[in-house]
């Protein structure tokens, strides 16, 4: 083997472990990020079926509501139509 090819051996070998360093630091950041992603969707879910939770006694009483507004237009509707009807 001669010098030429010795060297261009040897720099051939000095860039093969520095592409494993940076293909070890991509790996290993591609985990974190695949960790951090799940963190953060598990982070966004539980606030949210915990904002469920908070506010569903206000969502319940908005819903009674809205059927007892209903319920009192209909029979409005209902007492109009038979008024109307004996007229």
């Amino acid at each position: 083997m001669n010098p030429e090819e010795k060297a261009l051996l040897e720099k051939t070998y000095e860039l093969s472990k520095e592409n494993n360093k940076i293909l070890k630091s991509v790996r290993r950041s591609n985990r974190w990020s695949a960790f951090f992603k799940v963190f953060y969707w598990m982070i966004i879910i539980s606030i949210s079926i915990g904002a469920f939770y908070y506010i569903q006694p206000y969502i319940d009483t908005f819903m009674n509501t809205y059927q007892s507004i209903k319920g009192d237009i209909d029979n409005v509707k209902s007492a109009v139509d038979s008024i109307q009807k004996s007229n």
